[in-house]
C-alpha cells in the first residue's frame, strides 16, 4: 500500500478560521491546541510586524502517523474507516508553505513534493520527507546514550527534533525563514474533513484505484472522511503520479478554505463547534505562535483568497542511488526553488553563480509557454503536455503574433531545449542570452500543429493548467 499522501488541512483551517470575525470571537476555544518548540528561540517576529523578507511564512506539515498527537495509537475502527493499516512510516508526506505577503490580501501557498531529493540537516542527502524520521531517531539515540530512561521524555524530545529537522530542510531548500509551524496527522484529516461537511472538488474523468480506495465519478462532487482521504491519496493511474497527487491536495485545500469561510460553516454553531474540537484534538502548533496577533494580521484573507503552486522540479524519475537502481526521487535545483519562492513576494532572487548549475543542466528547469497564434488556450494545453512529460511548465500568456514556433534557452540548456523542441513536434531552437537562468521559453506560432493543438476530454480546454485558488473549483485529473 502506498504511503499516505494526506494534506495539512487542520493547519489551513486554523489560518482561514482565524482570519474571520467568527474566528476572532471564538479563538479562545483553541487555547488547548498542542504546542511544541519548533521555531528557534528569538526567531519569532514581534506582534503586528512582518518578517524582514516581507512575508509571514507558515509551514503546514502532514505526517504519516497512525497515532494521535499524544502518541496514542488511532482506534481500530478509525483505521478501518480510513482504509489504512496499523503500521505507517513516520514521514512528512505533505509539505506546504503558506506565504502571506506584506501589504497584500492574497495568500500564496506552494507545495514541496515529498520525494524531492535534498540536503539533509546534519549532513547527507535524502528525500525531504525523511528529514523528520532522521531527526527524531538521532535525538532518541542521543538521549538513550546519555542515560535517559523516561520513555515519554524521550518521545517528546524526539518529536521536537523531528519537527525542527523538517523545518530546517524546508528552509535550506527554499531560502524561506519559517515563522510558524502547524502539523496534522491522519486523525486531523479524518475529523476536520467531516466537521466542515465535506469539500467540493471536480474530476475530469472517472477514476478507480485499489491501493488508495479511490472510486469517483467524473465531474463536480463533494467528498469527506475516507472518500476525501482517497481523493488526495491516489497517485496510480494519474498523469505525473505524485505531481498529480500534489495538485489533488492543492484543490482539496482550496476547497477546504472556501468551505471554512462559507456562511454554511461559520453560521452553523454545530459545524463550528465540531471544527474547533477537531483542531484542538489533532493539531500541533509552534509555541511562539500568538493566535490573537495572527488574527489581527489576517483580517483580510477571505477577500484575496489563497493561490496554490508547486516548486519547480526537474527529473521526476531521478535515480539517486547507484546501489538500488529501482529507487527514484524528484530532482530539484535549490537555486531555482529559492528564486521561485522569492518571486512569490516580489523580492529579487539571489544572483546565480557564473555558468549553468549542474542541477539545472540535468533537468531542473522551468518551461514558459507563450501563444503567438490566434488559437485560444493553446499555451495552456501545450504547457499541460510538457507537464505530463515531467517538465515544470506554465502558460506565460500571449506573445506578439508570429508564423513559426521557436524554443529558446540560455547557455547550458541546449540539450533540454532540444528535448522540448522534439516533444512538440520538432520545433526550431535558438540560444538566447535574454532567457532567464533555469528557464526555457516556447513561443507557439500560427502554423504550430504539434501536441496540444486541439482540446479534448471532458474538462474545459486548459483546465489542466488553470491556477488553483480558494475562489473557485478547478477540475483535475
Amino acid at each position: 500500500m502506498h504511503v499516505l499522501g494526506k494534506i495539512a488541512v487542520a493547519g489551513l483551517a486554523v489560518v482561514v478560521f482565524g482570519g474571520t470575525a467568527y474566528g476572532y470571537a471564538n479563538l479562545h476555544a483553541l487555547d488547548q491546541v498542542s504546542r511544541d518548540s519548533v521555531i528557534d528561540a528569538g526567531g519569532e517576529t514581534k506582534p503586528g510586524e512582518q518578517p524582514a523578507d516581507g512575508s509571514l511564512d507558515i509551514l503546514l506539515v502532514g505526517r504519516d502517523s497512525r497515532a494521535d498527537q499524544q502518541g496514542n495509537p488511532l482506534p481500530a475502527d478509525v483505521l478501518r474507516e480510513l482504509r489504512v493499516g496499523a503500521n505507517g512510516d513516520d514521514l512528512t508526506d505533505t509539505l506546504i508553505v503558506l506565504r502571506i505577503p506584506n501589504g497584500t490580501k492574497e495568500v500564496k501557498a506552494f507545495s514541496i513534493p515529498r520525494d524531492s531529493y535534498v540536503s539533509m540537516p546534519g549532513g547527507g542527502r535524502d528525500k525531504i520527507n525523511a528529514a523528520f524520521a532522521r531527526g527524531k531517531a538521532a535525538e532518541a539515540r542521543r538521549l538513550r546514550n546519555a542515560g535517559e530512561t523516561d520513555k515519554a521524555k524521550i518521545n517528546q524530545s524526539a518529536l521536537t527534533a523531528g519537527r525542527r529537522a523538517t523545518r530546517q530542510a524546508v528552509e535550506d531548500l527554499t531560502g524561506v525563514k519559517i515563522d510558524h509551524f502547524a502539523e496534522v496527522n491522519l486523525l486531523s484529516f479524518y475529523e476536520i474533513s467531516k466537521a466542515v461537511g465535506g469539500v467540493d472538488v471536480c474530476l475530469k474523468r472517472a477514476t478507480k484505484d485499489e491501493n488508495s480506495g479511490a472510486d469517483f465519478q467524473a465531474g463536480p462532487q463533494r467528498v469527506s472522511g475516507a472518500d476525501a482521504l482517497a481523493f488526495v491519496r491516489q497517485r496510480d493511474g494519474l498523469p505525473g503520479t505524485d505531481l498529480a497527487r500534489v495538485r489533488r491536495q492543492q484543490v482539496f485545500l482550496a476547497g477546504l478554505a472556501r468551505q471554512v469561510l462559507s456562511a454554511g460553516t461559520l453560521a452553523d454553531p454545530g459545524k463550528l463547534s465540531d471544527l474547533i474540537d477537531a483542531v484542538k484534538r489533532s493539531v500541533v502548533l509552534d509555541d511562539s505562535w500568538n493566535l490573537l496577533d495572527f488574527v489581527a494580521q489576517m483580517r483580510g484573507i477571505s477577500g484575496g483568497g489563497i493561490r496554490f503552486a508547486t516548486i519547480p522540479v526537474g527529473n521526476v524519475d531521478y535515480r539517486y542511488d547507484p546501489a538500488n537502481p529501482k529507487a527514484t526521487a524528484v530532482q530539484v535545483d535549490p537555486a531555482a526553488v529559492k528564486a521561485f519562492a522569492a518571486s512569490l513576494i516580489g523580492t529579487a532572487a539571489p544572483a546565480p553563480a557564473p555558468g549553468p548549475s549542474p542541477a539545472a543542466s540535468a533537468g531542473a528547469v522551468s518551461v514558459d509557454v507563450s501563444n503567438a497564434s490566434p488559437k485560444e488556450g493553446l499555451a495552456v494545453r501545450v504547457a499541460g503536455v510538457l507537464r505530463d512529460k515531467g517538465f515544470t511548465s506554465r502558460a506565460a500568456g500571449n506573445a506578439a503574433p508570429r508564423r513559426t514556433s521557436v524554443v529558446r534557452f540560455g547557455p547550458g540548456l541546449a540539450e533540454r531545449g532540444a528535448e522540448v523542441a522534439k516533444l512538440l513536434g520538432g520545433l526550431a531552437t535558438q540560444q538566447s542570452a535574454s532567457v532567464p537562468a533555469g528557464h526555457i521559453e516556447v513561443v507557439l506560432g500560427t502554423v504550430y500543429s504539434g501536441p496540444g493543438v486541439a482540446s479534448g476530454g471532458g474538462a474545459p480546454a486548459g483546465a489542466a493548467d488553470d491556477p488553483i485558488t480558494s475562489n473557485g473549483v478547478v477540475c483535475v485529473d
